[in-house]
């Protein structure tokens, strides 16, 4: 049966500005598997936003300062005409319109509002725990609203207190935009936001001693850490092509050897991972977070002790004995838009049948 959904943004940046890391492309992915299976649905972001070709209701206001760069004690605060307060009263005003909200914010305001809504609310964290007062209100929601909750991975869920309240979707993406590439050049990749918790600075000193060189794709987020790793690696092989488009990115991605990823903090998943296997790229990562869960050590790719830039040489080194083959059979096995979007619709049914009891 069609659903009548409402689904609210990120507060942090606009859609299409990549500040707002994953969050943008599952949101992406999401909206283009609801709109295949029939489902009605719109979408509310920040003013400035883009989701492809689907339209977007866009809110002015301030944008909310991330979790990431917060302290563990870090009290909660929100801009003067905060974006996020101003999506969320638009959401009260409209929601008798829609069978069900989806939430993808990693922010306070949605869960602290969720006892005051007629409609239920579907909250999808994308982090991993960030602060005790994010964490007291999500597990307020959770254990208020049963089965309301969920996490891209076990790892994910274990961060937080009421982990075994979570729902675990995992995620997905459309795997005819990927193309896969048998015989790479001899260059390394790194996606993502450019801020200290994704440790940058790791695969360029891997790279630096491998003479292998290194593209770097994503939004430059903290510009002073960024001129710091060009200060401390002159030397190292390396070229910024920007934030790029999906069609860019995989372009560039498909033709290297190996995508490293070395997250300091836990990453809840990595879309970028199966961004990666879909192009026939095996992922070198620590064995930290999501990354873990994802890349079958040795298979897909390799998994390194964290924070050890000497791993990710010695994998490096390695890459041969990985059939790319199977990293692409991987992605199409277990992380295809259809499969996620069966677990995500099953995941809204369930919600709405609960609460039809």
């Amino acid at each position: 049966m069609p659903l009548k959904l409402l689904l609210l943004s990120t507060s942090v940046g606009p859609l299409s500005s990549g500040l707002g890391g994953g969050v943008e492309l599952t949101l992406y992915n999401l909206a283009q598997e609801l709109w295949q299976r029939g489902h009605e649905f719109k979408v509310v972001a920040p003013e400035n936003s883009k989701l492809g070709t689907f339209p977007v209701i866009e809110i002015p206001g301030e944008l909310q300062t991330t979790a990431q760069t917060q302290a563990d004690t870090a009290p909660i605060i929100m801009p003067e005409n905060s974006v996020l307060a101003n999506m969320w009263d638009y959401a009260r005003q409209v929601q008798r319109e829609y069978d069900l909200i989806f939430n993808i914010a990693y922010d306070w305001l949605p869960f602290y509002l969720t006892p005051f809504f007629d409609r239920p609310i579907a909250h999808f964290i994308s982090m991993g725990a960030m602060t005790r007062a994010m964490d007291e209100i999500m597990e307020r929601v959770a254990v208020q609203f049963p089965g309301t909750i969920a996490v891209y991975t076990q790892t994910q869920a274990h961060t937080f207190p009421f982990g075994d309240r979570c729902r675990c979707v995992g995620s997905g993406i459309d795997l005819s935009l990927y193309q896969f590439c048998a015989q790479p050049e001899p260059c390394l990749a790194w996606l993502g936001r450019i801020a200290p918790e994704k440790a940058l600075e790791d695969a360029v000193a891997a790279a630096q001693i491998t003479g292998m060189k290194l593209k770097i794709m994503g939004k430059i987020q903290d510009e002073s850490y960024w001129q710091q790793i060009l200060a401390d690696y002159p030397k190292a092989p390396i070229e910024y092509l920007g934030f790029l488009t999906t069609a860019q990115m995989q372009q560039e991605l498909r033709q290297c050897r190996a995508l490293l990823m070395t997250p300091r903090w836990i990453e809840a998943f990595g879309n970028v991972a199966i961004e990666a296997l879909a192009c026939g790229v095996p992922v070198i990562s620590y064995r930290r977070g999501g990354p873990a869960e994802i890349v079958e050590d040795g298979k897909t790719g390799f998994l390194v002790e964290p924070d050890s830039v000497t791993g990710l040489v010695e994998a490096i080194k390695d890459l041969d004995e990985i059939d790319r083959s199977i990293c692409r059979t991987q992605a199409e096995t277990e992380y295809s838009l259809k499969a996620w979007g069966d677990r995500m619709e099953r995941w809204f049914e369930d919600i709405l049948s609960a609460i039809a009891i």
